[in-house]
């Protein structure tokens, strides 16, 4: 056992129901309770929003998690802790078993020396563990994860409007929505081989803060894990391609997730990086096989306009249904999959100090450069000209063939600095001159 790592709780036969209030009107909530819109570090809510089932389909999920009331899930304030309670909530429903060191919350703190913008005091992972059926495999596990915090009013990372309430009902209710279906189908049997846990997690917009403190705290010791599948926004698949990272992870990716998408017909993108902006670096980190679920960037991303009725419902049961059927494959493979380690690049996020551009990645794959899926309004590449669409082939004197390309460019100028970008418009190459901005002093 990795230090750190702890023993599971015992084998759980009955979860005592947790009560689980029937839903009221939300004026009445509001004039009691006041809105959740707390700030940093007001983490203890009074009470919560009540909801209408102890099993709601998805889209009740992202309602729920991306109400208004809820303040837009900020780590550490009053509107997240209520979301984490009513994940606890739905676990407890499905009968999975608590797996934290308090009941279903794994603590954790919050402040973190690489992000200025963490608040101070406790966030919560939320864990949930349905018990393998296979005694052999029952101590080893698949790890399903979605990270269920968001930005708040919007005064760090927003593309918005800073003081508007910024809901993430794709970012990342859908994700949390996706891996509760996963769960519910998966509950109700045949149970798989092996354990399946469902984590929650918090500190994500910050830095992975909750998925780096479980996995060198892990419920599992990491070396007991055979896999991990990461859902972080699932819900804009409409006629476009869901794409799926960490394909070069392992070799068995290759077999496994075709075969769980027959029937359902999702229009599938390959990448094959197991590195990447969310939740199964940490796990990639330590050697563990990942995908991750990702029906891309859209105009919404990041603003208070990522709202609930703008999620693709049905697209999102296609995803759920997927993230079932590739869960319980690996589940009951007698043999472990065979890592692949060092897939991609691990890059360093680029938030805090140091130059700024101010574009918006599309994810789709292109041959070479970075596609955009926007800019953001006040940045040099605004005012530069860039637009959606247009992808960008090089920065200064380096040329930019990829994601990890750009951020290597960037990060070898200062802020202040001159330079020519160059970009593909509609097939047509063109070259505009931008003054990289202080990423500090960016537009909130």
């Amino acid at each position: 056992m990795k230090p750190g790592a702890r023993c599971l709780p015992p084998h759980i036969t009955t979860i005592p129901a947790i009560p689980i209030r029937m839903k009221t009107a939300l004026a009445a909530f509001l004039t009691c309770s006041g809105s959740l819109h707390a700030q940093q570090g007001d983490g203890d809510p009074a009470s919560c929003p009540e909801h209408e089932s102890q099993l709601g389909a998805p889209m009740e999920t992202v309602r729920y998690l991306a109400d208004d009331a809820l303040g837009g899930r900020f780590p550490g304030t009053a509107g997240e802790r209520c979301a984490g309670e009513f994940i606890a909530a739905m676990f407890a429903a499905l009968r999975l078993e608590p797996a934290g060191e308090d009941g279903y919350f794994q603590e954790l703190p919050l402040a973190s020396a690489t992000q200025p913008h963490a608040p101070p005091g406790q966030g919560r992972n939320v864990l949930g563990l349905l018990r393998g059926a296979d005694p052999g495999l029952i101590e080893t596990v698949v790890v399903v994860g979605a990270h269920y915090d968001h930005l708040g009013l919007g005064e760090f990372a927003s593309t918005g409007e800073a003081g508007e309430i910024h809901n993430g009902a794709d970012d990342n209710a859908s994700g949390v929505a996706a891996i509760l279906a996963a769960a519910r189908g998966l509950a109700a049997g045949p149970r798989p081989a092996r354990s399946v846990l469902f984590i929650a997690f918090t500190g994500e917009e910050l830095g992975l803060i909750g998925s780096s403190w479980y996995a060198n705290h892990p419920a599992f010791p990491l070396e007991r894990t055979v896999a991990m599948v990461n859902l972080d926004m699932v819900g804009r698949l409409e006629d476009g391609d869901m794409i799926v990272y960490g394909m070069g992870t392992a070799p068995e990716w290759r077999e496994i997730v075709p075969a769980a998408n027959g029937g359902l017909d999702i229009p599938l993108a390959y990448e094959e990086s197991g590195f990447g902006p969310s939740d199964h670096t940490s796990f990639y980190a330590n050697e563990i096989p990942v995908l991750h679920f990702f029906t891309n960037v859209h105009g919404d991303y990041h603003r208070h306009t990522d709202d609930a009725e703008k999620i693709d419902e049905e697209g999102l049961g296609r995803v759920a249904r997927l993230t079932e059927n590739v869960v319980r494959r690996v589940a009951n493979r007698s043999e472990r999959m065979a890592v692949i380690p060092g897939v991609g690049e691990r890059t360093e996020s680029p938030r805090g100090s140091g130059a700024w551009l101010g574009t918006v990645p599309d994810f789709t794959p292109v041959d070479s450069g970075v596609l955009l899926a926007g800019v953001t309004a006040g940045s040099p590449a605004e005012g530069g000209g860039l637009e959606r669409g247009d992808i960008l082939i090089g920065l200064g004197t380096y040329d930019v063939a990829d994601l990890q390309g750009f951020t290597d460019a960037l990060a070898a100028y200062r802020p202040g600095d001159e330079v020519t970008l160059r970009y593909l418009r509609d097939g047509e190459a063109r070259e505009t001159t931008v003054r990289l901005g202080d990423r500090a002093d960016r537009p909130q």
